[in-house]
């Protein structure tokens, strides 16, 4: 068995990315109704609604990484729907 001495598997590649994704988290947070979702107490919400917030996270990353492959450079956020805005 492979031992893992790091507790955080979600280790953030580019340290200087964090603000950024944090930033996004809340956004996408607010986006799905979710007031003030830096200071819940995530243990308490279901799992339902943390999935989102990382769910929707992936796919606005995937969205910019896929334009950026392709060298566009037009926003994510404009073209990107939840399920409030659908």
């Amino acid at each position: 068995m492979a031992s893992n001495n790091n507790t955080n598997s979600n280790r953030i590649v580019v340290p200087a990315a964090r603000q950024a994704l944090d930033q996004m988290k809340l956004e996408i947070a607010n986006e799905l109704g979710m007031a003030n979702y830096d200071s819940l107490d995530k243990g308490n919400l279901p799992s339902r609604q943390n999935g989102y917030v990382g769910g929707y996270m992936t796919k606005r990353l995937v969205e910019m990484a896929q334009q950026n492959m392709a060298g566009g450079s037009g926003s994510t956020t404009q073209n990107f729907t939840t399920p409030n805005n659908q």
